[in-house]
Protein backbone atom coordinates (compact mmCIF):
# COMPACT_ATOMS: atom_id res chain seq x y z
CA UNK A 1 0.00 0.00 0.00
CA UNK A 2 1.30 3.22 -0.56
CA UNK A 3 0.74 4.25 2.59
CA UNK A 4 2.81 1.07 4.54
CA UNK A 5 6.89 1.36 5.40
CA UNK A 6 8.68 -1.68 6.25
CA UNK A 7 10.13 -0.85 9.21
CA UNK A 8 10.94 -3.44 11.11
CA UNK A 9 10.94 -4.20 15.44
CA UNK A 10 12.76 -2.14 16.84
CA UNK A 11 12.29 -4.05 20.35
CA UNK A 12 13.51 -7.32 18.47
CA UNK A 13 16.14 -6.24 17.15
CA UNK A 14 17.54 -4.94 20.65
CA UNK A 15 16.62 -8.54 21.88
CA UNK A 16 19.00 -9.92 19.13
CA UNK A 17 21.79 -7.42 19.79
CA UNK A 18 22.09 -8.74 23.36
CA UNK A 19 22.13 -12.24 22.65
CA UNK A 20 25.97 -12.47 23.18
CA UNK A 21 25.40 -10.95 26.10
CA UNK A 22 23.44 -14.35 27.72
CA UNK A 23 25.94 -15.33 30.74
CA UNK A 24 26.65 -11.80 31.81
CA UNK A 25 23.13 -11.23 32.01
CA UNK A 26 22.25 -14.53 34.40
CA UNK A 27 25.00 -13.33 36.55
CA UNK A 28 23.36 -10.19 36.88
CA UNK A 29 20.15 -12.10 37.60
CA UNK A 30 21.71 -13.93 39.84
CA UNK A 31 21.36 -17.69 37.86
CA UNK A 32 23.73 -19.70 39.66
CA UNK A 33 25.93 -22.59 37.42
CA UNK A 34 23.25 -25.86 36.76
CA UNK A 35 20.45 -23.27 37.06
CA UNK A 36 17.76 -23.04 35.17
CA UNK A 37 16.16 -19.66 34.93
CA UNK A 38 12.29 -20.41 33.51
CA UNK A 39 10.39 -17.13 32.32
CA UNK A 40 6.55 -17.56 33.13
CA UNK A 41 5.04 -14.87 30.72
CA UNK A 42 1.26 -13.99 30.33
CA UNK A 43 0.19 -10.89 27.95
CA UNK A 44 -3.64 -9.54 29.33
CA UNK A 45 -7.22 -10.08 28.60
CA UNK A 46 -9.55 -13.32 29.38
CA UNK A 47 -7.59 -15.53 27.28
CA UNK A 48 -4.25 -14.77 28.94
CA UNK A 49 -2.70 -16.80 30.95
CA UNK A 50 -2.75 -14.60 34.07
CA UNK A 51 -6.37 -15.06 34.22
CA UNK A 52 -6.39 -18.85 33.24
CA UNK A 53 -7.98 -20.35 36.79
CA UNK A 54 -5.08 -22.72 36.47
CA UNK A 55 -2.51 -19.78 37.32
CA UNK A 56 -2.65 -19.81 40.87
CA UNK A 57 -1.81 -23.20 41.16
CA UNK A 58 0.93 -22.90 38.27
CA UNK A 59 2.46 -20.20 40.69
CA UNK A 60 2.40 -22.58 43.35
CA UNK A 61 4.01 -25.71 41.86
CA UNK A 62 6.31 -23.82 39.77
CA UNK A 63 7.90 -22.14 43.32
CA UNK A 64 6.62 -25.27 45.39
CA UNK A 65 8.06 -28.11 43.01
CA UNK A 66 11.25 -26.89 41.64
CA UNK A 67 13.86 -26.79 43.82
CA UNK A 68 15.06 -23.64 44.54
CA UNK A 69 18.60 -24.34 43.38
CA UNK A 70 17.84 -26.16 40.30
CA UNK A 71 15.69 -23.42 39.17
CA UNK A 72 15.11 -19.65 38.63
CA UNK A 73 11.93 -18.33 38.44
CA UNK A 74 10.86 -15.15 36.98
CA UNK A 75 7.28 -13.72 36.15
CA UNK A 76 7.03 -11.04 33.34
CA UNK A 77 3.69 -9.72 32.94
CA UNK A 78 1.99 -7.31 30.58
CA UNK A 79 1.78 -3.33 31.22
CA UNK A 80 -1.74 -3.77 30.86
CA UNK A 81 -1.91 -6.56 34.06
CA UNK A 82 -0.06 -3.73 36.08
CA UNK A 83 -2.43 -0.94 35.32
CA UNK A 84 -5.60 -3.16 34.83
CA UNK A 85 -5.08 -4.19 38.79
CA UNK A 86 -2.34 -1.69 40.17
CA UNK A 87 0.36 -2.72 41.81
CA UNK A 88 -0.78 -3.34 44.94
CA UNK A 89 -3.15 -5.67 43.93
CA UNK A 90 -1.00 -7.69 41.83
CA UNK A 91 1.76 -7.70 44.75
CA UNK A 92 -1.05 -9.49 47.03
CA UNK A 93 -1.95 -11.56 44.35
CA UNK A 94 2.06 -12.94 43.74
CA UNK A 95 3.33 -12.42 47.62
CA UNK A 96 3.64 -16.59 48.76
CA UNK A 97 5.30 -16.84 45.36
CA UNK A 98 7.38 -14.12 45.87
CA UNK A 99 8.60 -15.34 49.30
CA UNK A 100 8.92 -18.65 47.52
CA UNK A 101 11.54 -17.31 45.75
CA UNK A 102 9.59 -15.90 42.48
CA UNK A 103 11.31 -12.64 40.45
CA UNK A 104 8.38 -10.20 39.28
CA UNK A 105 9.98 -8.25 36.68
CA UNK A 106 7.94 -4.53 37.25
CA UNK A 107 6.46 -3.57 33.60
CA UNK A 108 9.40 -1.58 32.94
CA UNK A 109 12.03 -3.69 34.04
CA UNK A 110 14.29 -5.81 32.17
CA UNK A 111 12.11 -8.42 30.26
CA UNK A 112 14.49 -8.38 27.62
CA UNK A 113 17.23 -9.41 29.20
CA UNK A 114 14.68 -11.97 31.21
CA UNK A 115 14.23 -13.70 27.83
CA UNK A 116 17.67 -13.30 26.94
CA UNK A 117 19.14 -15.13 30.13
CA UNK A 118 16.32 -18.11 30.27
CA UNK A 119 16.64 -21.71 29.25
CA UNK A 120 12.70 -21.62 28.54
CA UNK A 121 9.24 -19.89 28.72
CA UNK A 122 6.00 -20.73 30.09
CA UNK A 123 3.64 -18.04 28.27
CA UNK A 124 0.70 -17.55 25.91
CA UNK A 125 -0.10 -16.50 22.73
CA UNK A 126 1.39 -12.86 23.83
CA UNK A 127 4.03 -10.78 21.75
CA UNK A 128 6.65 -12.02 24.60
CA UNK A 129 6.74 -15.31 23.94
CA UNK A 130 6.55 -15.32 20.31
CA UNK A 131 9.76 -13.18 20.64
CA UNK A 132 10.93 -16.11 22.97
CA UNK A 133 10.53 -18.54 20.31
CA UNK A 134 12.09 -16.29 17.79
CA UNK A 135 15.42 -16.12 19.94
CA UNK A 136 15.53 -20.49 20.09
CA UNK A 137 13.96 -20.36 23.46
CA UNK A 138 12.12 -23.78 24.41
CA UNK A 139 8.73 -22.79 24.89
CA UNK A 140 5.45 -24.45 26.66
CA UNK A 141 1.97 -22.73 26.15
CA UNK A 142 0.43 -22.59 29.23
CA UNK A 143 -2.72 -20.63 27.62
CA UNK A 144 -3.48 -20.15 24.12
CA UNK A 145 -7.04 -19.09 22.35
CA UNK A 146 -6.48 -19.92 19.35
CA UNK A 147 -10.58 -18.79 18.31
CA UNK A 148 -8.61 -15.47 19.00
CA UNK A 149 -6.36 -15.25 16.05
CA UNK A 150 -6.11 -15.03 12.85
CA UNK A 151 -5.42 -18.95 12.02
CA UNK A 152 -2.81 -17.12 8.98
CA UNK A 153 -0.57 -15.33 11.79
CA UNK A 154 2.74 -16.79 12.68
CA UNK A 155 1.49 -16.45 16.76
CA UNK A 156 -1.64 -19.03 15.48
CA UNK A 157 0.96 -20.93 13.78
CA UNK A 158 3.44 -20.80 17.06
CA UNK A 159 0.28 -21.98 18.72
CA UNK A 160 -0.32 -25.08 16.61
CA UNK A 161 3.31 -26.35 16.77
CA UNK A 162 4.63 -25.79 20.19
CA UNK A 163 3.77 -27.78 22.87
CA UNK A 164 1.03 -27.13 25.34
CA UNK A 165 1.52 -27.01 29.34
CA UNK A 166 -1.47 -29.83 31.11
CA UNK A 167 -3.04 -28.14 33.87
CA UNK A 168 -3.24 -29.75 37.31
CA UNK A 169 -0.37 -32.53 36.31
CA UNK A 170 3.08 -32.04 37.90
CA UNK A 171 5.29 -29.19 36.14
CA UNK A 172 8.52 -30.30 36.57
CA UNK A 173 8.52 -33.38 34.42
CA UNK A 174 6.75 -31.04 31.54
CA UNK A 175 9.58 -28.71 31.82
CA UNK A 176 12.54 -31.25 31.64
CA UNK A 177 10.62 -33.24 29.12
CA UNK A 178 10.61 -29.52 27.13
CA UNK A 179 14.20 -29.23 27.55
CA UNK A 180 15.24 -32.65 27.04
CA UNK A 181 13.54 -32.61 23.60
CA UNK A 182 14.36 -29.56 22.77
CA UNK A 183 16.38 -29.00 19.39
CA UNK A 184 17.65 -26.00 17.42
CA UNK A 185 15.56 -24.38 15.14
CA UNK A 186 12.50 -26.50 16.15
CA UNK A 187 10.11 -23.25 15.50
CA UNK A 188 12.35 -21.43 12.60
CA UNK A 189 9.49 -21.63 10.20
CA UNK A 190 7.04 -19.99 11.75
CA UNK A 191 9.53 -16.92 13.79
CA UNK A 192 11.51 -16.53 10.58
CA UNK A 193 8.23 -14.41 10.34
CA UNK A 194 9.09 -11.91 12.83
CA UNK A 195 10.69 -9.54 10.47
CA UNK A 196 11.89 -9.59 7.43
CA UNK A 197 14.04 -7.25 7.81
CA UNK A 198 15.87 -8.19 11.01
CA UNK A 199 18.61 -5.68 12.64
CA UNK A 200 17.71 -2.81 10.13
CA UNK A 201 15.03 -1.35 12.18
CA UNK A 202 17.09 1.91 13.18
CA UNK A 203 17.66 2.21 9.66
CA UNK A 204 14.74 2.00 7.96
CA UNK A 205 12.73 4.22 10.36
CA UNK A 206 15.18 7.11 11.08
CA UNK A 207 15.14 7.37 6.89
CA UNK A 208 11.56 7.16 6.80
CA UNK A 209 11.07 10.05 9.69
CA UNK A 210 13.53 12.22 7.84
CA UNK A 211 12.07 11.63 4.21
CA UNK A 212 8.56 12.79 6.15
CA UNK A 213 10.36 15.70 7.31
CA UNK A 214 12.11 16.35 3.87
CA UNK A 215 15.47 16.86 5.16
CA UNK A 216 18.50 14.86 4.84
CA UNK A 217 19.44 12.58 7.41
CA UNK A 218 22.76 12.54 9.27
CA UNK A 219 25.42 10.88 8.34
CA UNK A 220 26.03 8.95 11.47
CA UNK A 221 24.69 5.28 11.44
CA UNK A 222 20.97 4.65 13.13
CA UNK A 223 21.82 2.94 16.47
CA UNK A 224 19.13 1.57 18.85
CA UNK A 225 20.11 1.64 22.61
CA UNK A 226 21.66 -1.40 24.05
CA UNK A 227 19.66 -3.43 26.87
CA UNK A 228 21.71 -2.19 30.04
CA UNK A 229 22.29 -5.18 32.03
CA UNK A 230 19.84 -6.37 34.76
CA UNK A 231 20.74 -5.42 38.63
CA UNK A 232 18.21 -8.48 39.74
CA UNK A 233 21.06 -10.67 41.92
CA UNK A 234 19.61 -13.48 43.50
CA UNK A 235 16.20 -14.78 44.59
CA UNK A 236 15.85 -14.47 48.19
CA UNK A 237 13.23 -17.29 49.77
CA UNK A 238 11.40 -16.37 52.94
CA UNK A 239 9.28 -19.13 52.90
CA UNK A 240 10.30 -21.66 55.19
CA UNK A 241 12.67 -24.78 53.03
CA UNK A 242 12.14 -28.85 53.07
CA UNK A 243 15.76 -29.59 52.70
CA UNK A 244 16.26 -33.48 51.34
CA UNK A 245 19.57 -34.81 51.82
CA UNK A 246 21.56 -37.45 50.80
CA UNK A 247 25.62 -38.69 51.83
CA UNK A 248 26.55 -39.95 48.42
CA UNK A 249 29.89 -40.99 49.86
CA UNK A 250 32.44 -39.94 51.98
CA UNK A 251 32.68 -36.34 52.41
CA UNK A 252 29.96 -35.85 49.52
CA UNK A 253 26.17 -34.69 50.40
CA UNK A 254 23.57 -34.10 48.12
CA UNK A 255 21.39 -31.63 48.79
CA UNK A 256 17.67 -30.31 47.46
CA UNK A 257 15.85 -27.72 48.69
CA UNK A 258 12.04 -27.06 48.44
CA UNK A 259 10.29 -23.86 49.31
CA UNK A 260 7.18 -24.44 51.59
CA UNK A 261 6.14 -27.47 48.94
CA UNK A 262 2.48 -28.26 49.31
CA UNK A 263 2.95 -32.23 49.96
CA UNK A 264 6.46 -34.37 50.37
CA UNK A 265 8.43 -33.24 47.29
CA UNK A 266 10.32 -36.49 47.47
CA UNK A 267 8.04 -39.18 49.21
CA UNK A 268 10.05 -42.03 47.73
CA UNK A 269 13.93 -40.23 48.77
CA UNK A 270 16.05 -42.62 50.42
CA UNK A 271 17.80 -39.67 52.32
CA UNK A 272 16.56 -37.47 55.24
CA UNK A 273 14.93 -34.19 55.33
CA UNK A 274 15.09 -31.34 57.77
CA UNK A 275 13.18 -27.97 57.72
CA UNK A 276 15.12 -24.81 57.37
CA UNK A 277 13.13 -21.66 58.16
CA UNK A 278 14.40 -17.67 57.50
CA UNK A 279 14.52 -15.74 60.40
CA UNK A 280 12.38 -12.97 58.18
CA UNK A 281 9.62 -15.80 56.91
CA UNK A 282 6.24 -14.42 57.27
CA UNK A 283 4.90 -16.68 60.06
CA UNK A 284 7.47 -16.14 62.91
CA UNK A 285 5.76 -18.91 64.66
CA UNK A 286 7.43 -21.59 61.94
CA UNK A 287 10.43 -20.64 63.63
CA UNK A 288 9.99 -22.77 66.11
CA UNK A 289 9.59 -25.98 64.13
CA UNK A 290 13.12 -25.17 62.39
CA UNK A 291 15.79 -27.61 62.35
CA UNK A 292 18.27 -24.64 61.21
CA UNK A 293 17.09 -21.12 61.75
CA UNK A 294 18.41 -19.14 59.10
CA UNK A 295 19.39 -15.19 58.79
CA UNK A 296 20.74 -13.71 55.17
CA UNK A 297 21.54 -10.53 57.14
CA UNK A 298 20.22 -7.81 59.76
CA UNK A 299 17.35 -5.93 59.96
CA UNK A 300 19.39 -2.55 60.30
CA UNK A 301 22.17 -2.79 57.26
CA UNK A 302 24.68 -0.92 59.82
CA UNK A 303 25.00 -4.27 61.30
CA UNK A 304 25.96 -5.85 58.30
CA UNK A 305 29.16 -6.99 56.39
CA UNK A 306 28.67 -3.62 54.00
CA UNK A 307 29.91 -5.67 50.74
CA UNK A 308 26.69 -4.78 48.90
CA UNK A 309 24.83 -8.03 50.06
CA UNK A 310 23.05 -6.96 53.31
CA UNK A 311 25.19 -10.00 54.71
CA UNK A 312 26.14 -10.31 58.47
CA UNK A 313 29.32 -8.86 59.87
CA UNK A 314 31.75 -11.12 61.64
CA UNK A 315 31.32 -9.95 65.24
CA UNK A 316 27.59 -9.56 65.22
CA UNK A 317 26.57 -12.98 63.22
CA UNK A 318 28.19 -14.33 66.15
CA UNK A 319 26.22 -12.48 68.45
CA UNK A 320 22.48 -13.29 66.55
CA UNK A 321 23.65 -16.90 66.09
CA UNK A 322 24.22 -17.36 69.92
CA UNK A 323 20.71 -15.35 70.71
CA UNK A 324 19.32 -17.27 68.24
CA UNK A 325 20.61 -20.81 69.33
CA UNK A 326 19.10 -19.77 73.16
CA UNK A 327 16.00 -18.67 72.24
CA UNK A 328 14.85 -22.11 69.85
CA UNK A 329 17.22 -24.91 72.42
CA UNK A 330 15.26 -27.62 69.74
CA UNK A 331 16.94 -26.06 66.55
CA UNK A 332 20.26 -27.86 65.52
CA UNK A 333 22.13 -24.77 63.72
CA UNK A 334 21.66 -20.97 64.00
CA UNK A 335 22.76 -20.03 60.59
CA UNK A 336 23.95 -16.66 59.50
CA UNK A 337 25.23 -15.83 55.87
CA UNK A 338 28.57 -13.49 56.11
CA UNK A 339 29.12 -12.91 52.90
CA UNK A 340 28.18 -14.78 48.87
CA UNK A 341 29.73 -17.61 49.38
CA UNK A 342 30.35 -17.69 53.39
CA UNK A 343 27.97 -18.16 56.21
CA UNK A 344 28.02 -18.60 60.03
CA UNK A 345 27.24 -21.77 62.14
CA UNK A 346 26.74 -22.13 65.21
CA UNK A 347 25.70 -25.91 66.23
CA UNK A 348 23.45 -26.71 69.45
CA UNK A 349 26.75 -27.81 71.15
CA UNK A 350 27.94 -23.97 71.12
CA UNK A 351 30.24 -24.92 68.52
CA UNK A 352 31.48 -21.74 66.19
CA UNK A 353 32.38 -22.62 62.67
CA UNK A 354 32.85 -20.79 59.37
CA UNK A 355 31.98 -22.30 56.19
CA UNK A 356 33.08 -21.21 52.56
CA UNK A 357 32.23 -22.08 49.03
CA UNK A 358 35.02 -22.27 46.09
CA UNK A 359 34.06 -19.68 43.76
CA UNK A 360 33.10 -21.23 40.83
CA UNK A 361 34.62 -18.78 38.20
CA UNK A 362 31.78 -18.83 36.06
CA UNK A 363 29.28 -17.53 38.02
CA UNK A 364 28.01 -16.49 41.53
CA UNK A 365 27.78 -19.68 43.52
CA UNK A 366 24.32 -21.36 45.57
CA UNK A 367 22.86 -19.56 48.46
CA UNK A 368 25.14 -20.36 51.65
CA UNK A 369 22.87 -21.61 53.64
CA UNK A 370 23.35 -25.03 50.90
CA UNK A 371 26.59 -25.45 52.80
CA UNK A 372 25.03 -25.23 56.47
CA UNK A 373 22.32 -28.08 55.09
CA UNK A 374 24.96 -30.06 53.80
CA UNK A 375 27.31 -30.11 57.09
CA UNK A 376 24.15 -31.08 59.16
CA UNK A 377 23.29 -34.00 57.09
CA UNK A 378 26.48 -35.23 57.50
CA UNK A 379 26.77 -34.85 61.40
CA UNK A 380 23.34 -36.35 61.48
CA UNK A 381 24.75 -39.29 59.59
CA UNK A 382 27.15 -39.97 62.94
CA UNK A 383 30.18 -38.06 61.83
CA UNK A 384 31.44 -35.55 64.19
CA UNK A 385 33.30 -32.18 63.47
CA UNK A 386 36.73 -33.85 64.66
CA UNK A 387 36.09 -36.10 61.94
CA UNK A 388 35.45 -33.41 59.20
CA UNK A 389 38.76 -31.17 60.39
CA UNK A 390 41.70 -34.17 60.40
CA UNK A 391 42.44 -36.23 57.36
CA UNK A 392 43.50 -35.83 54.14
CA UNK A 393 41.64 -33.14 53.17
CA UNK A 394 40.75 -31.53 56.64
CA UNK A 395 37.92 -29.28 56.91
CA UNK A 396 36.67 -29.97 53.08
CA UNK A 397 32.86 -31.33 51.92
CA UNK A 398 31.57 -31.57 48.12
CA UNK A 399 28.14 -30.33 48.04
CA UNK A 400 25.81 -31.76 45.04
CA UNK A 401 22.92 -29.22 43.84
CA UNK A 402 21.10 -30.79 41.04
CA UNK A 403 23.89 -30.72 38.58
CA UNK A 404 26.02 -28.78 39.91
CA UNK A 405 28.96 -29.60 42.36
CA UNK A 406 31.16 -27.41 44.67
CA UNK A 407 33.57 -27.32 47.14
CA UNK A 408 32.70 -26.00 50.73
CA UNK A 409 35.80 -25.81 53.39
CA UNK A 410 34.59 -25.83 57.13
CA UNK A 411 37.40 -24.09 59.79
CA UNK A 412 36.76 -23.64 63.51
CA UNK A 413 35.32 -19.62 64.10
CA UNK A 414 37.41 -18.38 67.03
Amino acid sequence: MPTAVLAGDPCFDRILAALPSRESFRRRLGVTPGQRLVVLNSTWGPHSLFAQESFPWLLRELTGSLPVDEYRICAVLHPNIWHGHGPGQIDRWLRRARDAGLTVIPPLGPWRQALVASDAVIGDHGSVTFYAAAIGRPVLLGAFPHEDLDPASPVAALGRTAPHLRPYKPPRPQIEGLLDGWFPGRHDAVTAQTTSAPGESGTLLRRTFYRLLRRDEPPWPALLDRLPAPHSGPARVLSPLRVVTRILRDREVSVTRYAEPAADPEPDASGDAHTVVPDKTPDPSRIALADLVLSHGPDDPADGAGDGADAWAPGPAVAWATAVSQRFRYAAMAVAVTGRDSCLVRTADGTLLTLTGAPTGTGPGPDPAVYASALHAWLESGHVIGDLIAGDHPGHLTVVTGTARHQMRVTLTP
